[in-house]
């Protein structure tokens, strides 16, 4: 009986350590991806905790002296895991008025948040075709399902994967998504770190926007209409691009936890962070700030946005483990002192790839900011 009793104090012990992930950043040695599951899935959990307490307490009721702190470590686990639930909800109410301030009035026709649309089901796949505008360089089509025979706008998705890993495949439902909702979507490839150094994904990103624009008429896309949306390293590339050009058909960019200026993030880490970042920016961008700083600035969309810079949404959360959230931050402050319409979209309890599930907190404001955005 003892045994068992400190069997289950390890679980309650267990759940209280995932359940901490929604208030603070997974360490360095930690398996991030836990936090996505606190994060996202807690609300789940919470249910599986609460159930735990309960068997607890009425199985301990003649040993209180352990069964109240085990149950009382479960207990607190469930609260932690429904701090998101709380926190996106107060995010949701806040967060039409400050997308319409930002760029105008929408019907996007839901809430932003609702706990109902947890149980909604996944967004119904399309077909996708996959192209080959350049050699090694395959890309997604996902058509527009809409029936008014006009063109779509088109939006670009960049993967991430610290510039030198993941593909085009990654995160798709959020593709399937938005192609329900109207837009044809370019999930594109790019070239790769080490053998393939920036502005190799730059220059294959507006590869791909030529290609597009091309062949807008076979695609049905509007060639005159296009989002740029990156993840992570995408981000990085789709800002930095974008930005730096003077594209009129870029009509916004989206960015979901984006190192914005590798200088300040090469200089604020340390060689064993969750990513080693330094020895990722070193063979991506040929140096270090002080052996390479003109490809570090090239890439940094801190140093590259200014007046006339394309409408940007931003979302990333503030306990990231991979991409410091001051980021985000910083880039915003950026692009609000030279008044280009923007929304940095804060999550206080998310760490990276918190749209994985798009019915969760992360996944449903960043659907509607999104809706919005896209409207």
């Amino acid at each position: 009986m003892p045994m068992f009793r400190i069997l289950l104090l390890v679980v309650a012990v267990a759940f209280a350590l995932l359940a901490s992930l929604t208030v603070v950043k997974a360490p360095d040695w930690s398996p991030w991806k836990l936090a996505v599951l606190a994060g996202e899935f807690g609300h789940w959990v919470a249910g599986a905790t609460a159930m735990f307490a309960a068997t607890v307490l009425i199985g301990g009721r003649g040993a209180p002296g352990w069964a109240w702190p085990t149950a009382g470590l479960a207990a607190v686990a469930t609260g932690l895991l429904l701090v998101p639930t709380w926190q996106a909800w107060r995010l949701g109410r806040e967060l039409p008025a400050r997308l319409e301030r930002a760029f105008g009035k929408q019907e996007v026709g839901r809430a932003a948040f609702s706990p109902a649309a947890w149980f909604g089901r996944d967004p119904e796949q399309v077909a996708v075709t996959t192209l080959q505008p350049a050699p090694g360089l395959p890309l997604d089509f996902y058509r527009a399902q809409r029936s008014d025979g006009r063109p779509a706008p088109c939006v670009i998705v960049v993967h991430g994967g610290g510039w030198d890993s993941g593909d085009r495949t990654q995160l798709a439902g959020l593709n399937h998504w938005l192609a329900r909702s109207g837009y044809a979507v370019a999930a594109i490839s790019y070239r790769l770190a080490p053998q393939h150094r920036w502005p190799a994904p730059r220059e294959d990103l507006r590869a791909a926007i030529a290609w597009l624009k091309a062949n807008a008429g076979e695609l049905g896309i509007d060639p005159g209409n296009f989002v740029l949306l990156g993840r992570s390293a995408g981000g990085q590339i789709v800002q930095a691009t974008a930005y730096a050009g003077n594209d009129p058909a870029i009509r916004g960019i989206v960015a979901l936890y984006a190192p914005s200026d590798l200088i300040f993030g090469y200089v604020n880490t340390h060689e064993n962070d969750m990513l080693k970042s330094p020895a990722l920016m070193r063979q991506y961008l040929g140096g270090t700030p002080e052996t390479a700083r003109a490809a570090y600035e090239s890439a940094s969309a801190l140093y590259l946005a200014g007046p006339g810079a394309p409408p940007t949404l931003l979302l990333q959360g503030t306990i990231d483990a991979l991409v410091w959230y001051r980021h985000s931050e910083r880039l915003a402050a950026k692009l609000a002192e030279h008044r280009v319409p923007h929304v940095h979209v804060a999550l206080p309890w998310a760490t990276h790839a918190f749209e994985f599930n798009l019915h969760g907190p992360g996944g449903q404001l960043t659907t509607y900011a999104l809706a919005w955005f896209l409207a």
